[in-house]
């Protein structure tokens, strides 16, 4: 890939496609226009008649959330990762940069969700939605693959008979 190409970026992007991106599986594997009408209900979003800078897209907003607990992200640390790179905004001609939530909005997302309960149904939902295709969520979860050899037992049959027994190391 060609840093220096106007389409490094596009390469990039397709690279991450053929690969299994997580994005890509996690938009192959959950229907979030299904999960859209349990956010906008739940978070009681109008139609911004009354003025004011349009919230940003709900199920857009869910999905940074996932993302940030997939990854185990701060607010902050989200916002930088989700911030479009420089180069697209010499390409597309205008600053993408103010379009993106900050780390204020979604801490305020994330607590309105809770704050309201819609969090936990539209997580259930999304549960719902793994499970109907074979995944399982699971989180902190360590696993070690190494192969360690199992201590060697050392003990005759008479001694592990006698540790059965309930003797003590000195009588055996």
């Amino acid at each position: 890939m060609d840093p220096e190409s106007l389409f490094s970026l596009h390469d990039h992007l397709e690279m991450l496609s053929r690969h299994d991106d997580p994005l890509d599986v996690l938009e192959r594997t959950v229907d979030f226009e299904y999960l859209r009408v349990w956010l906008v209900d739940g978070l009681s979003y109008g139609d911004s008649s009354t003025g004011g800078r349009p919230p940003f897209d709900p199920a857009a907003m869910f999905k940074i959330l996932i993302m940030q607990a997939q990854h185990n992200l701060s607010d902050a640390r989200m916002e930088y990762m989700i911030r479009p790179p420089a180069e697209l905004d010499a390409v597309s001609g205008f600053c993408a940069r103010r379009s993106h939530p900050r780390r204020n909005t979604i801490r305020h997302f994330r607590n309105r969700m809770t704050e309201t309960g819609t969090l936990m149904r539209v997580m259930k939902a999304f549960d719902w939605q793994l499970h109907k295709k074979a995944y399982i969520g699971m989180s902190r979860q360590i696993i070690d693959a190494s192969l360690v050899p199992a201590p060697k037992q050392r003990n005759t049959d008479d001694e592990r008979q006698a540790i059965k027994d309930g003797e003590s190391a000195q009588d055996i």
